[in-house]
């Protein structure tokens, strides 16, 4: 199972291909194909109503279902120079890299916290919990696995997670100092008396 994964919200009804409309109310359902990820649909309330309101989760085959309102995207903003916590998110899950995801999940609750992304549900998936987060402006779904981190380990994780914010995925090279005594040519080595040597 891929951990980490970024489903942005349609434009458009996946049932009846409408675009959706600014201000819009619209349906999102996750569905556990048993494939390597949770599928997303977007549907109108229209569509919602004809074919998925009625009858169980289960017989639909969505495991979990929650309203949103449609915004209309944005013009595009200039670059952002600095990482944010929410761009960098995206890009640790764009990696996907194992090593990671102790800093993403941390992402995740800090962005929780600051309201930024709301926790649309929890599910277990190959024994472990995966928070289905959404970020209410975009639509974007994020699915991120609690990598049951440790007290002992909180400490090093916030380090990193401070150095990424800082720094980046790509820090800057550390300077390379050469010892002090190699830099000093033999000529101005002196003795204990203080003399230069013979």
């Amino acid at each position: 199972m891929n951990d980490w994964n970024i489903q942005s919200r349609a434009t458009a009804c996946e049932a009846c291909a409408l675009p959706f409309a600014d201000r819009q109310m619209l349906h999102t359902l996750l569905f556990d194909e048993h494939a390597e990820n949770l599928r997303r649909m977007d549907v109108c309330e229209a569509c919602w109503q004809s074919q998925f309101s009625d009858g169980a989760r289960e017989r639909k085959g969505f495991i979990s279902h929650w309203q949103s309102i449609y915004e209309a995207p944005a013009p595009a903003a200039d670059a952002i120079h600095k990482d944010t916590a929410e761009t960098l998110l995206r890009k640790l899950i764009e990696q996907n890299d194992p090593r990671y995801a102790p800093a993403g999940y941390i992402l995740a609750v800090m962005l929780e916290r600051k309201r930024l992304l709301k926790v649309k549900e929890e599910v277990v998936r190959d024994g472990k919990r995966v928070f289905i987060y959404e970020q209410p402006r975009t639509g974007d779904v994020f699915t991120i696995a609690d990598p049951a981190l440790r007290l002992d380990q909180l400490e090093e994780v916030q380090r990193d997670v401070a150095a990424l914010l800082e720094h980046g995925l790509n820090p800057p090279a550390p300077v390379s100092e050469e010892p002090a005594s190699a830099a000093e040519p033999t000529s101005a080595i002196k003795t204990s008396e203080g003399a230069p040597p013979a």
